[in-house]
């Protein structure tokens, strides 16, 4: 995978991340300066595992986003909107070592997180949110590396393909959820963002106008019935891979930047197809979106492993 980081050039910049060295070195010390005829023995090299959170933001810019509070200057018509919604499953998560090697991380298991996905959940379920949303959330990624020296870290928005065509109702978490199964494509919604823009949203007749502007991303073009056991392809796999070559989960967060996703897109004017971009091929909203996402909108693959991607970025905590 390439990288890609807007707040810093991609050069890697080896700031490291853990806590290896700084665990080493008293251990040195101790052995060395210890007397008492202690012998020659060298320092223990640590083993780890150590413990790795990733933590996620939303913002507009530099807005915070939340429910219930209006996000201003959204789109190519600076609109004001209200969250509606906002969720996405992450997969592939991996740190990368100093020598430019990616290590995944051990994801913990608790209800956010299973041992391939984690669901990121940024909603809170007032205001607008109320509609679909759940009053927990849960803004981190949390699992453990070996020990050693990590500069970066890489991820895909996306569920594997042996996880995305299950049955929401009897899955175990997080693969439970209800508002993201996707069951016209049989599988899940990766990405679930929503806002209603100040106005409504404008749909070609005899549609009527809509309240939300959707952003739902999953895969498309899907064949096999997974009730009946038959195995399912998609021919757009629509998986947003991402990542960031300088990264200290230390001081560091991942936001999410609405800014960003809206920055080519019409947030009162729906022109065709789904409401918003449902992932469709000739959706005309999903040309501005898969853009920002660095996603070829016809085969549904990254570009340049996703390097170009603008929806996240990293900032201080």
């Amino acid at each position: 995978m390439t990288y890609s980081n807007h707040t810093s050039s991609f050069s890697f910049l080896r700031k490291p991340i853990a806590l290896a060295a700084a665990l080493a070195l008293p251990i040195a010390l101790v052995a060395c300066g210890g007397g008492g005829g202690g012998g020659d023995a060298l320092a223990p090299v640590p083993t780890g595992p150590q413990s790795i959170t990733i933590d996620f933001a939303a913002k507009a810019g530099t807005q915070d986003v939340k429910c219930g509070t209006a996000i201003t200057g959204l789109g190519t018509g600076k609109v004001s909107a209200q969250l509606h919604d906002l969720r996405f499953y992450v997969s592939n998560v991996a740190l990368v070592n100093d020598k430019g090697e990616s290590v995944p991380i051990t994801l913990d298991v608790n209800e956010w997180q299973n041992k391939e996905v984690v669901l990121i959940d940024l909603e809170d379920a007032s205001g607008a949110c109320a509609d679909a949303g759940t009053k927990a959330m849960n803004p981190q990624i949390k699992g453990t590396v070996p020990a050693g020296t990590y500069t970066g870290v890489k991820l895909t928005v996306g569920v594997p393909a042996s996880l995305n065509h299950t049955d929401y109702a009897v899955a175990t978490k997080p693969m439970d959820v209800q508002a993201l199964a996707w069951s016209w494509q049989a599988g899940r919604k990766f990405a679930q963002i929503e806002v209603n823009p100040a106005g409504g949203v404008v749909r070609p007749s005899p549609a009527a106008p809509g309240t939300t502007f959707y952003t739902h991303l999953g895969s498309t073009g899907c064949t096999g019935n997974p009730v009946t056991g038959e195995t399912v392809t998609c021919a757009r796999p629509n998986r947003m891979d991402f990542g960031f070559a300088s990264f200290n989960s230390n001081t560091q967060k991942v936001v999410l930047d609405l800014a960003a996703l809206y920055t080519g897109t019409n947030l009162n004017a729906d022109l065709g197809g789904a409401a918003g971009c449902m992932s469709g091929a000739t959706d005309p909203e999903c040309d501005a979106i898969y853009k920002v996402l660095a996603l070829d909108l016809t085969t549904g693959k990254p570009i340049n492993g996703g390097s170009g991607q603008t929806l996240f970025r990293v900032e201080g905590k």
